[in-house]
């Protein structure tokens, strides 16, 4: 983030503040549940049984696919975190401590598309 001009990615609250702070642009992908849902369980499948190798060498657990607790489950962290990220970023468009950054809220794979064009 010392550059001019730089990116990130990700919903770090433990870093927000910081990187907002410094950001001019949010680009929100508030995508549909169902294919948020779609794309992580295919994404976790495809990882476990590929094996791939994640950050810090690190592969999709196959707990992935039956424990209940969020913290210990991607696919369900991702069922039971949907509507406490819709609200936060909803909430945060409209906070004043954000007004200096501009909100790109996508909510479809076109816009996606037509946004990247």
């Amino acid at each position: 983030m010392t550059a001019d001009r730089w990116v990130v990615d990700g919903n770090y609250s433990a870093v927000q503040d910081l990187v907002w702070q410094r950001a001019d642009t949010v680009v929100w992908l508030d995508l549909p549940r169902p294919l948020v849902m779609r794309r992580i369980i295919l994404r976790t499948i495809r990882r476990a049984v590929t094996r791939e190798r994640l950050w810090n060498g690190n592969r999709e657990p196959l707990t992935n696919f039956y424990r209940l607790d969020p913290e210990k489950n991607v696919i369900r962290w991702a069922w039971v975190k949907y509507h406490e990220y819709v609200e936060r970023y909803g909430a945060a468009m409209h906070d004043a401590a954000y007004a200096h950054l501009s909100f790109v809220r996508l909510r479809s794979r076109h816009e996606v598309d037509a946004f990247l064009a």
